[in-house]
C-alpha cells in the first residue's frame, strides 16, 4: 500500500444503511478516519442517493435513501466529513462517477482504501471499479459491514478477493501499522 498516493474513500456511512447488522462498522470507520486524518493524506466521503423511477425502485421495489435523515452522513462521521477532501454524491452503487474519475486522476492518487457500508455492494463495486480503472484497491475487512447482515458481508468479501486480489483485503490495524510507517511514527494503541 503506498501511502503517499493514497486516498481513504469512506462510502456510504447514512442513516438509512445504518442498522443493527452495520452499526458495528461506524466506530471502526471513525478510528480509521481519524487515525487516516493525522497523516494529512485525503479522505473522501461518498453519500449515495435514490430517486423516483431509479433501478432501485424499478427492480428492487426500494425507495428509500431519497431525503434527509436518511441521506445524512451517521452523527459519528458528520465533523469528519465536513472537514474530508470531497464529499462525492452518487445515485448508483460504485465511485467513480464522472466528477470523481478526474478527481482521482487529477490528485493522481494511485491506492484507493475502501470501508463503509455496504461490503457486498457499494465497496465491492467501487473497488472493482477501482481494480478496472488501474488503481490498487483495498478493502479494509473489518472497517465495512453490511446492512443485510454478516452473511452477505463475508459473501461481498469472497466476491472482493476474485475481483481484486486475496492481497488486497486487509484489516484496520494493517492500514494504522501503513499509516504509522508512513508518518515515521510508532502505532498508538
Amino acid at each position: 500500500m503506498d501511502i503517499g498516493s493514497a486516498a481513504l474513500i469512506v462510502i456510504d456511512m447514512q442513516n438509512g444503511f445504518v442498522n443493527h447488522r452495520s452499526r458495528h462498522a461506524v466506530s471502526a470507520v471513525s478510528d480509521l478516519v481519524v487515525h487516516w486524518s493525522t497523516t494529512g493524506r485525503p479522505v473522501v466521503f461518498t453519500r449515495y442517493f435514490n430517486y423516483p423511477d431509479s433501478p432501485y425502485e424499478r427492480f428492487f421495489q426500494w425507495n428509500r435513501l431519497q431525503k434527509p435523515p436518511e441521506t445524512d452522513i451517521v452523527t459519528d462521521l458528520e465533523h469528519a466529513a465536513a472537514h474530508a477532501h470531497t464529499i462525492v454524491d452518487k445515485t448508483g452503487y460504485t465511485l467513480f462517477t464522472p466528477q470523481t474519475t478526474d478527481l482521482i486522476r487529477q490528485a493522481g492518487w494511485t491506492d484507493l482504501v475502501f470501508c463503509g457500508i455496504a461490503t457486498e455492494s457499494c465497496v465491492l463495486k467501487s473497488a472493482a471499479d477501482a481494480f478496472e480503472h488501474g488503481h490498487a484497491p483495498w478493502i479494509v475487512t473489518d472497517a465495512c459491514a453490511s446492512d443485510a447482515g454478516p452473511d452477505v458481508h463475508d459473501a461481498g468479501l469472497v466476491v472482493a478477493r476474485r475481483l481484486i486480489g486475496t492481497g488486497q483485503l486487509v484489516t484496520a490495524e494493517h492500514v494504522v501499522e501503513q499509516l504509522a510507517a508512513y508518518a515515521g511514527t510508532p502505532v498508538l494503541e
